[in-house]
């Protein structure tokens, strides 16, 4: 069973809506047994991250996300706050992967938020596969993770910045794979068979 964790946040029907396609066992939950004892857990999510935090924190699902030992899958938001910090109302985040959240400052008139398809770069863990090089992602965000050790796939705009993230049994997209069609689709596959 996949527990999707319900925290609040926009968007996550579509990531039900993905799972069912692919013949997956979800369930929507808040319940930190469930979460605990799902095969994998998924933390999606599209908002805004102090008040996020903050409805994890009032319910104690913070502690239970950073204590998951099987594989979990933080998208967009999800990812940003797996990190350590973000820049968005200077937020101290989960701290699962020691990276910093920051707001992108357009370089040659990039529009804030940044939305739509950008192809993937330097794919190399087991969701990327190196057959994913160069293939569309889509996305919507006005925060990036920088490039570093735990950076599994590149994107570039205004700058290059961590498509992906993994350390440990934790993974992390900041594209949105329940919207990225056949591509999305290969790496919540990916995901689910790992």
């Amino acid at each position: 069973m996949i527990a999707v964790i319900d925290y609040n946040a926009g968007n996550i029907q579509s990531v039900l809506f993905a799972l069912e396609r692919l013949g997956a066992n979800a369930v929507l939950t808040s319940d930190p047994s469930v979460i605990r004892g799902a095969e994998k857990v998924i933390f999606p999510g599209v908002g805004e991250a102090s008040t996020t935090m903050q409805h994890l924190r009032d319910r104690q699902l913070d502690e239970v996300i950073r204590q998951l030992t099987q594989p979990t899958l933080g998208i967009c938001v999800g990812m940003q706050l797996l990190c350590a910090y973000s820049e968005e109302n200077d937020t101290p985040c989960l701290g699962v992967i020691p990276q910093k959240v920051q707001r992108f400052v357009p370089q040659n008139g990039e529009k804030v938020p940044h939305m739509g398809w950008n192809t993937l770069q330097n794919c190399q863990d087991v969701l990327f596969m190196p057959d994913l090089e160069g293939e569309y992602v889509y996305y919507v965000h006005s925060y990036f993770v920088e490039n570093g050790p735990f950076s599994t796939a590149v994107t570039e705009y205004a700058q290059p910045f961590s498509a992906g993230l993994q350390k440990d049994n934790f993974y992390a997209t900041q594209f949105h794979v329940e919207k990225s069609g056949k591509v999305g689709e290969r790496i919540l596959r990916n995901f689910l068979n790992l």
